[in-house]
């Protein structure tokens, strides 16, 4: 038996007003994690990372959030989902203004990984809680779609809150707008949400917190650093302690009375099937999206406002089809819908690798229209099947899975194909007295054109602008083949899978 009767209490009216405070959390958390690609250049500017750093930066929050989200999730189970979100939403407003101080490029890096640790308590609260608080299979279905409209449609908005506030204050008011909104959770949440928890969680074994950690960060860097920088020991020691610390953790959940991370969850085909496919379609996505807003600002010359609307499509796309994702999966198919979106993400890529430094925005604002459409159609199906394989009293649990493939597959996104970009931009031919620094990021570049001479700071410009353009299409086409053979293999790993048609209680 478990206290989802907790959340029967709640009248219709209250569960969708609960509904909306779980979006407004779970939207914040998406925008903050595509908000930072806008302010790139001019944290660049301020901050003066290296290109390494400027990975990093963007990396350190996922690679924090992927690490921590499965002993997040199994937190919540164990204290109460609601009592985490809460703290989880105060710790994400206070650290959100470390982030938007930080005076170093080193600081930043430190700041955005506290902030993961605050955002890791909040992704998987807010599933888990749905599961709770919606026991009709349509009206939850409906409610995953919303929540994952939000979470799709956030990664969009975010470049478009940030051009706004871009266009009138300095970097870190991308991070101060975090302040109000969370103001506004914790004390609506308070009154709104019902509390659920595992009536028999067992203890928080902080040893299996340890390692699953470790692990998660050890095997991310070392892919990170062997695509960035090829062989090296350092590289070679991360991944190593990694795999063994992650060896360590299945072993120890296997032994444990009541684990931290029940791996029973993963016989179920189609929970392990609809993971995998969250992994692998953000892997492909996600180095792409990180350098968009750099492309729009720094080789088509718009205007942080003007970059952020171009991405409004993709938004557009994904509250569409993620509000329309239960009623075309119970109509035609589960594996229909997923392949069908992960196949036209994979079309939009391919149709990107002919990307220049003069494509038109036709091209542009269509391959987002389709990825943004394509990415809410299968995210919301994947995210009802993982959510409702499971008992209720480990939906926490099951959730911080669902969020630990979508940000692991982030972070290992930014590192893989984000390195591609960065290995072929560093390649581009420069004027003589260039310095190091314009090979770092396009950033980097113009701040070293100010200090050449016009026609010398013209060539440098041309040639940057052109071999980061190159490097994207390039990373564009790795991630349609992966989005394509993700797409093959959901049709075939979810064949036979169906939505719930009813809620066992």
């Amino acid at each position: 038996m478990t206290v989802s009767h907790d959340a029967d209490v709640v009248t219709r009216p209250g569960r969708w007003l609960a509904l909306a405070v779980l979006v407004l959390a779970v939207l914040l958390v998406a925008v903050d994690a595509t908000v930072l690609g806008l302010a790139t250049p001019f944290l660049t500017e301020d901050l003066k990372p290296s290109g390494t750093q400027l990975l990093w930066i963007g990396d350190a929050y996922s690679f924090v959030l992927a690490g921590l989200l499965v002993s997040m999730g199994s937190l919540g189970d164990r204290i109460g989902r609601k009592r985490i979100l809460l703290i989880g939403a105060t710790a994400f407003g206070a650290i959100s203004v470390l982030n938007a101080y930080a005076n170093s490029a080193e600081l930043m890096i430190v700041a955005r990984a506290l902030l993961g640790v605050a955002g890791a308590t909040l992704m998987p609260a807010t599933l888990a809680l749905i599961r709770n608080l919606f026991h009709d299979p349509r009206e939850r279905s409906l409610a995953i779609g919303i929540w994952g409209a939000a979470a799709s449609a956030g990664m969009a908005v975010g470049p478009i809150v940030g051009g706004v506030l871009l266009e009138n204050f300095w970097w870190g008011s991308v991070f101060l707008i975090n302040l109000p909104v969370m103001a506004v959770l914790v004390v609506v949440g308070a009154k709104l949400l019902p509390e659920s928890r595992n009536p028999e969680p067992g203890p928080w074994d902080l040893v299996s917190v340890v390692l699953s950690m470790v692990g998660m960060i050890g095997v991310v860097y070392a892919i990170k650093e062997f695509a960035a920088h090829g062989f090296g020991w350092l590289a070679v020691a991360a991944g190593v302690v990694g795999v063994l610390a992650l060896y360590g953790f299945v072993r120890r959940q296997r032994r444990l009375p009541i684990p931290l991370l029940d791996l029973r969850l993963f016989r179920s085909r189609g929970f392990s099937s609809a993971v995998l496919a969250d992994l692998l379609t953000i892997l492909g996505l996600s180095g792409l999206i990180f350098f968009l807003s750099q492309y729009l600002q720094l080789v088509q010359g718009r205007r942080p406002i003007e970059a952020g609307l171009a991405e409004l499509p993709a938004a557009i796309g994904a509250v569409a089809a993620g509000l329309l994702a239960g009623r075309a999966a119970r109509r035609f198919s589960v594996r229909a819908v997923v392949a069908g979106g992960l196949a036209a993400i994979g079309l939009a890529l391919a149709a990107l690798t002919t990307i220049s430094t003069t494509t038109g925005y036709p091209l542009l604002g269509a391959a987002l229209l389709v990825v943004g459409a394509g990415a809410g159609f299968s995210f919301t199906v994947t995210a009802d099947v993982i959510l409702t394989a499971v008992p209720k009293e480990q939906a926490g649990a099951a959730s911080a899975v669902s969020e630990t493939a979508y940000e692991l597959g982030a972070a290992l996104g930014i590192a893989l194909l984000g390195s591609i970009v960065t290995g072929i931009y560093r390649g581009f031919p420069s004027p003589a007295g260039t310095p190091a620094s314009a090979h770092e990021s396009l950033g980097g570049a113009f701040e070293a054109a100010a200090n050449l001479p016009p026609q010398a700071a013209a060539a440098l410009l041309d040639a940057a602008r052109e071999s980061f353009a190159n490097g994207i299409a390039i990373a564009a086409g790795v991630g349609a083949f992966v989005l394509l053979a993700t797409a093959v293999a959901a049709w075939f790993l979810l064949r036979g899978q169906e939505l719930n048609a009813g809620d066992e209680l």
